[in-house]
């Protein structure tokens, strides 16, 4: 009818409209806080792989790369610093005073909870060490120069388990134990001018400085020779973490 006012707006559209709003906010609520969570994962990963890595690489002496369990998160685990399991895989080039080693470590458990003697604890830990044939050498002959200098090969014999150091026309037949959790040469025979008893406390100064350096109660547990050299492996249980007193390495956790 003409002049007749217009009829008025049906009371389901603002409501409509205030639904799909409400809607649309939580979404972008959730998609702000997911992105948040995303990048703070990627911080706290990124800041304690570089940690760890550092710490890792003052250990060993040598080049490393870490990674960490997924779960939980990580950046729970960050948060709370208890991380389920982390593992360090070194370049190969040394393990401390060991040439042409490489480790390969997986701990478990480990909590950085700093107390006033120790930064934390770790579960377990359980490492293989690979230590080449040229890296005994090498070894050898930078740590025992009046028997090392006259070493000219390392080569081992997997069918026997035993390593044998060429000397030219001589050399000692030697053959990797474990005693009492420490990694040791002993010596089976030698051939040429030198003693056997000189040959093998010369042998023992060196796994002795080897083995004492090892930190975190590492010990370890088997020994076997390949056709390349010698891999072992080694262990800790409820080890306490240094502080920076006693390890300088481990002053940035």
């Amino acid at each position: 009818m003409p002049g007749a006012p217009p009829p008025p707006d049906s009371p389901r559209a603002p409501r409509r409209r205030n639904r799909q709003s409400i809607v649309l906010i939580a979404m972008i609520v959730l998609a702000l806080l997911a992105g948040g969570l995303a990048g703070g994962e990627l911080y706290a990963r990124h800041r304690a792989d570089t940690i760890l890595v550092e710490v890792a690489e003052c250990v060993v002496e040598d080049g490393a790369a870490v990674s960490f369990g997924v779960n939980p998160p990580f950046l729970w685990q960050y948060a709370t610093g208890d991380y389920t399991n982390i593992s360090v895989t070194t370049d190969g080039n040394r393990v401390q005073s060991a040439n042409g080693m490489t480790a390969e470590v997986t701990l478990a458990d480990v909590r950085l909870h700093e107390s006033e003697n120790s930064k934390g604890t770790i579960g377990s830990l359980n490492a293989t060490l690979r230590w080449t044939s040229n890296g005994i050498k090498d070894t050898v002959a930078e740590n025992l120069p009046g028997v090392g200098n006259l070493i000219t090969g390392v080569r081992t014999d997997r069918v026997a388990g035993t390593v044998i150091l060429d000397a030219g026309d001589n050399h000692v037949t030697a053959k990797p134990v474990v005693t009492d959790g420490d990694l040791n040469l002993e010596v089976l025979g030698v051939t040429g001018p030198l003693p056997k008893e000189a040959v093998q406390t010369a042998l023992n100064d060196l796994t002795k400085k080897l083995n004492d350096n090892y930190p975190l109660g590492i010990h370890a547990d088997s020994v076997d020779v390949t056709d390349s050299g010698v891999v072992g492996k080694f262990s800790s249980h409820n080890a306490s973490i240094p502080n920076e007193d006693a390890n300088p390495c481990f002053a940035r956790l």
